[in-house]
Order: structure tokens, then C-alpha cells, then sequence
């Protein structure tokens, strides 16, 4: 495969062919972002991508039965050019049965419902938004673009259509104080109005070279303590309504990875964090710092 910066994907589509569309994100103003700042957005023409698909085809063959549209926002492309996408990956692959993308909330609100339909009934299978707050005041200091209000309307356009969502949250992004709460309670009343097939939860690590790295260490923005993040957690996880709704917690960045069904393991997950709020043990499963993780 041909490939221009450094690869991100889901952690779920690790076995998957990695088709990138365009290079970096379209947006890609995040604070607490550090993805694709060595590379300047553009979308690869039609033509490359064929021929990826061809060399895709000739390598893997009928192995291939997920693929993962790259870079941070393909579903920004044209929907007509998604359609040509789509049909050319099924007609390489006979055994695929799995297409995801990054879906940015600006890019899937310039969609009608009637394309994402389109796009569902051509193979778009998932896509993975990043929520990260219900919190109008931290989407707004994290210059995410939209409000509380037009992250639902995304989110609740992309399953309407049928195309499975994956809603990300980032715990901790409101820093330490009661934005904290704030933050926890309307994610988790956004989560119960938008209705996701699936929760992925994030702990927000600074990474160097950030927006949110340099507030850091200005002290304009206060990073949770561990057990402040726990605390956060089980707030999110109390307030959560949906009990078909699968959580996955299993991030690197998490301190403490939890994973299941919220029908099946809501308080199986409640305990676990609150067995370590109780006993302030220092060994936590997983440690996020400051930097990487």
C-alpha cells in the first residue's frame, strides 16, 4: 500500500486494509490534538485510488474482509466519489463485509440523510465520531467546531442511516474543578439522546506540541489527578441510560481499562472503579503521563 504520513486508525481496525483518501485531517483544529500535523489536507484523486485497491487486490486477494478509510475525515469526500470508493472495494474483495471511516462532526452534517443512507446501502458499515464532551463550554475550549447541540444532530444523522456508530468521549477534557462534573453528566445525557451502537472512552493525555500541552504548562488548564479520572468515569458510566449500549474502555490512555455491555456489566464496571476510589491503591492497571502514553 501507498501511504503519506503516519497511520492512525481504531484500535478495532488493526486487521483491517487501510485505504487512506486523503491525506490528514480536514478540520484538524483540535486543542488536544497531535494527529496529522506533518502533512497538509488533501484528497487523492480517484485515480490513486483504484489503483490502491488493484495493488490491494493483487497482494491480499480474498483475505481482505474489513477496510478502513483513512485519514482523520473521509467521510468529508464528495459523497459521489464515496460511492466509486465503496463499489470498487467490493467489487476487489468478494469476502468484505466490514467499511469504517473517521466521521468529523462538521463533515457529516454538510451530509443529507438521504447521502448517508446512500452511502449505508453501498457498504459504509461504521463510522467512529469523536464526541468527546456533551459540555458546550469544553467543546468550545477545545475548538471543536460544534456545539453539544449540532454533536447530536451528527451523531443522531449517522444512525438514523443505519451506518453503526462508534461515539468517542475523552474523560478528563474539562480539566480539574467543576467542569469536571459538568463535563461527565451532559456526555452522558448527550450519549443517552444520540444513541450509539458503541462507547469508546478516552483519558485526555497532553501530548507535547499541543495546544492542550501549552495550556498545560501555562496553567490555564489543570490535568486530572488518577483518581479525579476514576471519579469522572463512574459519573459518566452512572449517568448512562442505554442498556444495550457497549462500552469500551480499553484505550491505552485509560487508567483503568473496562469493557462490556452496560446490561451485563454496568456494576461490574461501578465496582471495580469503586473498589480503587475506596482504597486509593497506587497500582492502577495502567498509568496515562503527560507527553505520550
Amino acid at each position: 500500500m501507498r501511504y503519506e504520513g503516519n497511520i492512525y486508525r481504531p484500535p478495532p481496525e488493526a486487521d483491517a486494509y487501510i485505504l487512506q483518501c486523503t491525506v490528514g485531517c480536514s478540520y484538524n483544529k483540535c486543542t488536544y490534538c497531535s494527529m496529522y500535523k506533518d502533512v497538509r489536507y488533501r484528497v487523492r484523486p480517484i485515480e490513486e485510488l483504484r489503483e490502491d485497491i488493484q495493488m490491494a487486490k493483487r497482494a491480499f486477494g480474498s483475505r481482505v474482509e474489513k477496510v478502513f478509510l483513512s485519514d482523520g475525515d473521509a467521510i468529508s469526500l464528495p459523497t459521489d466519489m464515496l460511492l466509486e470508493i465503496l463499489s470498487e472495494l467490493y467489487s476487489a474483495f468478494p469476502k468484505l463485509n466490514h467499511v469504517s471511516t473517521y466521521a468529523g462532526p462538521q463533515s457529516t452534517l454538510s451530509k443529507t440523510q438521504k447521502e448517508l443512507k446512500q452511502l449505508r446501502n453501498a457498504g459504509l458499515t461504521m463510522t467512529y465520531l469523536g464526541v468527546e464532551s456533551g459540555s458546550d463550554e469544553v467543546l468550545e475550549a477545545v475548538r471543536k467546531g460544534v456545539t453539544a447541540e449540532e454533536m447530536l444532530e451528527a451523531g443522531s444523522n449517522i444512525v438514523k442511516s443505519g451506518i453503526k456508530l462508534v461515539a468517542m468521549v475523552m474523560i478528563g477534557l474539562g480539566g480539574s474543578g467543576e467542569l469536571s462534573q459538568i463535563h461527565a453528566k451532559k456526555t452522558a445525557q448527550l450519549i443517552n439522546q444520540m444513541k450509539p451502537y458503541l462507547l469508546g472512552t478516552l483519558t485526555t493525555v497532553p501530548i507535547e506540541g499541543t495546544v492542550l500541552f501549552r495550556q498545560m504548562v501555562k496553567g490555564d488548564f489543570k490535568l486530572l489527578e488518577p483518581y479525579e479520572v476514576l471519579e469522572e468515569m463512574r459519573i459518566l458510566l452512572e449517568h448512562i441510560e442505554l442498556k444495550d449500549l457497549y462500552v469500551d474502555g480499553t484505550h491505552a490512555s485509560n487508567l483503568l481499562p473496562v469493557k462490556g455491555s452496560l446490561k451485563e456489566s454496568k456494576s461490574e464496571m461501578l465496582a471495580s472503579i469503586n473498589k480503587y476510589l475506596l482504597n486509593k491503591d497506587e497500582n492502577l492497571i495502567g498509568k496515562a503521563y503527560v507527553g505520550r502514553f
